[in-house]
C-alpha cells in the first residue's frame, strides 16, 4: 500500500474553516458515530485466540519474504490454501501472470476460501499476503533492494483472518464469509526506479479478483481489508477512503470496538487516505470496503518506522493489538443478519 497526499489551496482551506465553523452542528453520515451503530451482541460470540493468530504469523514468517517468483512465496500459497481447506472452507485458487511496474511477470495467487457458499448475505474479509520486493524505506539506503519480511505489512492480517476461520468452522454465523488472501499487493513501484512511471502499480491481486472474481457475479454487504493489524501502540484511524465509500460500516466497526474496550486501538478521528485494495474491490465490484490499517500521525511516512524496512519482523508483533482487532471482527460479523 502506500499513502496518499491531498494539497488543497489556502483559499479553499480559509472558506471551509468559515463554512465549518458556521455550520459546526451538521456532520455527514461518514462522520455521525450515531450512523452505523455498534454492533450489539445478540448472540454468543466466539473468544479470538491471539495465541493462534501469533502462530499463523510466525508460520508465514518462518517461510521467508513472500516475495512473487520466489520459492518461499510458493510455499506459502500451498499454505494458506491447505489451512482454509482445514477449516472447512470451499477454497478457490486464483493463478494469474501479472505484470509488475517494470514489465516482469508475476507468478501470482490469490487464495480464497468460502464458508456456507450458498448464502446471498455476504461479507468479504480480506487481506494481502506477499511482502515487499524492496525495503526502500529502511535507514540504511544499502538495503533499499533488499526483500522484506512483511510480518506486521502482510501476515499479520492474514494471521488474524485465519484465526477467524478457524472459529467460523467451529461455530458458523448466520450470513456467508468469504476471505480473501490477495497477492502482490506489495510491488508497487519504488522510488529508484528510472523507467517509465506506471499508474495502478500497487495492489495487482485485489485488481486482477476486482475483473474476474472468482464466483460470476460476486457480490458481498460489504467488506473489511485487515492490513498492518498486528504491531505494538497501534492505532487504527479512519481511512478516508474507507469514509467516503463505505461509512456507516466504518462507524458500525469502531463503535464496536468502543463498545468492547478498544477505543484506544480505534480512536474516532479521520486517519489518511491509502492506495490499499479495498479501492480496487470498491471501484471494480462497487462492494464497499472497509481498511482497518495502521496509522501514526507522528511518524512521517504515517505507518511507523518500521515500513517496508528490515524491522518490519516477529519482535514488533503485539498480541494485545491482534486480540482488539480481532474479537471486533468476530463481533461484527456474528452479529450481522
Amino acid at each position: 500500500m502506500k499513502r496518499n497526499y491531498t494539497f488543497i489551496p489556502l483559499l479553499l482551506l480559509l472558506i471551509v474553516a468559515i463554512v465549518a465553523c458556521s455550520n459546526n452542528s451538521s456532520k455527514s453520515a461518514a462522520d455521525n458515530d450515531s450512523e452505523g451503530d455498534a454492533t450489539k451482541a445478540t448472540v454468543q460470540v466466539p473468544q479470538f485466540s491471539a495465541d493462534s493468530a501469533y502462530q499463523y504469523i510466525q508460520t508465514q514468517a518462518d517461510f521467508g519474504p513472500r516475495v512473487p517468483n520466489t520459492a518461499a512465496h510458493k510455499a506459502c500459497g500451498e499454505f494458506l490454501a491447505k489451512k482454509l481447506e482445514e477449516f472447512g472452507a470451499k477454497v478457490y485458487n486464483q493463478h494469474a501472470d501479472l505484470v509488475a511496474y517494470d514489465n516482469t511477470i508475476l507468478k501470482a495467487r490469490n487464495v480464497i476460501g468460502a464458508y456456507n457458499p450458498e448464502s446471498k448475505r455476504r461479507v468479504l474479509l480480506c487481506a494481502h499476503w506477499d511482502s515487499r520486493p524492496y525495503a526502500d524505506q529502511d535507514a540504511d539506503k544499502t538495503k533499499h533492494h533488499s526483500p522484506i519480511l512483511g510480518v506486521n505489512d502482510g501476515a499479520s492480517g492474514v494471521g488474524v483472518l485465519l484465526e477467524v476461520a478457524r472459529q467460523l468452522q467451529q461455530q458458523a454465523p448466520a450470513i456467508g464469509i468469504d476471505i480473501i488472501f490477495f497477492d502482490a499487493e506489495d510491488y508497487g513501484i519504488p522510488y529508484f526506479y528510472q523507467g517509465t512511471y506506471k499508474n495502478d502499480t500497487w495492489c495487482l491481486g485485489s485488481q486482477y479478483w476486482g475483473r474476474v472474481p472468482h464466483v460470476d457475479g460476486y457480490n458481498a454487504r460489504y467488506g473489511i481489508l485487515l492490513d498492518m493489524v498486528g504491531g505494538k501502540n497501534a492505532t487504527f484511524y479512519k481511512e478516508q477512503f474507507s469514509q467516503r465509500t463505505a461509512g456507516k460500516y466504518v462507524n458500525k466497526i469502531w463503535n464496536t470496538a468502543h463498545r468492547l474496550g478498544f477505543g484506544n486501538f480505534f480512536p474516532k478521528e479521520k486517519g489518511t487516505e491509502v492506495t490499499d485494495d479495498h479501492m480496487y474491490v470498491y471501484n471494480l465490484r462497487q462492494i464497499p470496503c472497509v481498511d482497518i490499517i495502521n496509522y501514526d500521525p507522528n511518524c512521517d511516512t504515517g505507518f511507523g518506522d518500521f515500513w517496508h524496512t528490515i524491522d518490519d519482523t516477529m519482535d514488533i508483533i503485539d498480541k494485545g493489538t491482534l486480540n482488539a482487532v480481532g474479537q471486533t471482527l468476530l463481533e461484527v460479523i456474528y452479529n450481522e443478519k
